[in-house]
């Protein structure tokens, strides 16, 4: 899978094409901007080498090199994999002002980038499980 050519073209379906792509967790998550529950994604702690892809569309977003156990309960990452593949939105929901963070692909609602983390970047990326997949084919 070519990465650049993939993720650069956007990925766009209708609503009932969604629900019917995206099993109903990953659906609340990826567009209704959901979360995860605290502790209860499979990637919440650093695991198998890999890169982690959207789960709605496959554009690479994370390599887990960059993965670290935060504590928060969700996957932290100290930078994407390739900042062309996400963006970035104001998120003032839930009483709080955040950095949303969404696949520049299809859209889907990836979690929140906060300045808390570690060097070098001091960035903790917490995305929701249920916006990602593993990849293992491609070790980082």
């Amino acid at each position: 899978m070519d990465d650049v050519t993939q993720d650069a073209e956007p990925f766009e379906l209708s609503d009932s094409d969604w629900r019917e792509r995206l099993s109903p967790e990953q659906y609340r998550v990826l567009r209704q901007r959901g979360t995860d529950p605290a502790f209860s994604g499979r990637f919440t702690h650093p695991g198998p080498d890999g890169t982690y892809r959207c789960a709605g569309c496959g554009a690479l977003l994370f390599d887990s090199n960059t993965q670290f156990d935060s504590g928060s309960g969700w996957p932290s990452f100290t930078e994407p994999a390739n900042l062309a593949n996400v963006e970035l939105h104001l998120d003032s929901s839930h009483g709080m002002v955040r950095t949303e963070v969404t696949c520049k692909r299809c859209g889907g609602h990836l979690g929140h980038v906060f300045d808390d983390g570690p060097g070098p970047t001091h960035q903790r990326w917490c995305i929701n499980s249920t916006s990602l997949e593993l990849d293992p084919s491609h070790p980082s």
